[in-house]
C-alpha cells in the first residue's frame, strides 16, 4: 500500500441528505461496495487516519523494514500478540449485517474491502474479496505455508510465558503500543514447515496488492453501474485506483464517509455520516430513513 498528502485542494461532490442519498442508490442494479476502516471502527477497530486524511499515529510498520530488520519485526510481533485479544473480540456492527441484506437482496455485484478483519463475513457476506488480505492467517514468506493467527497467537504464548505488559494504546487492526525496551527479549516463532520468516497474510504498507486481486476486482467494477464506497478516505493508492477507474468508465461513484476523501473530485455525489448508522437505511429499499 501506498498514499500521498492527503490535501484537498480541489471541489467537492454535492452532500446529499439520507433521503437523497438512499433515491439515488435506488436506481442501480449492480452496485460494486468498496469499503474502508470507517466500516469498522463502529466495532471497536480504531482506524488508520481522522476526518481530514491525515495519520492518526505514526506510520504502521513498513514492509521493507519489516523484511530487513529482525529486531523490528520481533517488536511488532510484540506489540500485535498483546493487541490481538482486542482485535479479535470486535464483532460486526449493524453496516456490516446491512451490507450482507444488501447482497442477499441481489443488488450488489460484489463486495470488495480494504479491512483485514473478517467482519463482513462475520456479518453474513459472502461475496467478499478482501483486497489487503486478512489479519486472521499467517503466512510464511519462504514457503507460503498459510496456518491460523490463533495457532501463531499460543505459539507466541508458550515462547514467552509472563509477557502481559499493558499495552499503552491499542491502534488500527490490534497493533498495540508498547515501548520498545520491553520487546527486546520477545521471540517470535518460526514456520513449523521451512523455519521460515512469518508475517500476517496482509499488505503491509509499501507492500503491493497481488495483481490478481486487482484484476478480480477491475473485471468486478466492468460487470457494475456503479461503485459505493464506504469508510475510506481512499487515501492510498490501493483503493483510490478503483474509483478512478469507474470515473475513466463513466460509472457514477456514491461516497458514504466522515470527512475528506481523495475522490471527492471525481464522485457523483456523498453523504457524510457514521457507516453503521447509514448503512441499513440507504442500503433497504422501500425505507424511509430519518432526516434528523
Amino acid at each position: 500500500m501506498t498514499g500521498q498528502p492527503a490535501v484537498n485542494a480541489g471541489p467537492r461532490a454535492p452532500e446529499a441528505t439520507l433521503e437523497e442519498f438512499q433515491a439515488f442508490l435506488a436506481r442501480f442494479e449492480k452496485v460494486l461496495i468498496l469499503t474502508g476502516a470507517g466500516c469498522s471502527t463502529e466495532s471497536g477497530i480504531p482506524d488508520y487516519r481522522g476526518p481530514d486524511g491525515v495519520w492518526r499515529h505514526r506510520r504502521p510498520m513498513l514492509f521493507g523494514e519489516f523484511l530487513r530488520s529482525e529486531e523490528s519485526r520481533r517488536h511488532y510481533w510484540a506489540r500485535s500478540f498483546r493487541g490481538w485479544g482486542s482485535f479479535d473480540r470486535a464483532r460486526s456492527n449493524d453496516g456490516h449485517r446491512a451490507i450482507a441484506r444488501y447482497e442477499a437482496s441481489g443488488r450488489m455485484s460484489h463486495l470488495v474491502t480494504q479491512n483485514v478483519d473478517g467482519l463482513h463475513q462475520q456479518g453474513g457476506s459472502g461475496r467478499v474479496l478482501e483486497l489487503h488480505g486478512s489479519n486472521r492467517w499467517v503466512r510464511c514468506l519462504a514457503c507460503a505455508d498459510r496456518t491460523a493467527r490463533e495457532e501463531m497467537q499460543h505459539r507466541m504464548a508458550e515462547a514467552n510465558p509472563g509477557f502481559d505488559y499493558d499495552p499503552i494504546e491499542i491502534r488500527a487492526d490490534g497493533d498495540a503500543v508498547l515501548e520498545r525496551e520491553l520487546t527486546r527479549d520477545f521471540h517470535v516463532p518460526s514456520c513449523l514447515r521451512c523455519d521460515g520468516v512469518l508475517k500476517p497474510d496482509v499488505v503491509f504498507f509499501g507492500e503491493s496488492v497481488p495483481r490478481e486481486r486487482v484484476d478480480l476486482a477491475m473485471e468486478r467494477l466492468g460487470e457494475s453501474d456503479l461503485l459505493l464506497v464506504v469508510g475510506s478516505s481512499l487515501a492510498v493508492w490501493s483503493g483510490f485506483r478503483f474509483a478512478r477507474a469507474a470515473a475513466e468508465r463513466e460509472i457514477p461513484i456514491a461516497i458514504l464517509n466522515l470527512g475528506w476523501t481523495r475522490a471527492d473530485a471525481i464522485a457523483t455525489l456523498r453523504l457524510e455520516a457514521p457507516c453503521a448508522a447509514a448503512l441499513p437505511l440507504i442500503l433497504t429499499p422501500g425505507e424511509r430513513p430519518s432526516s434528523s
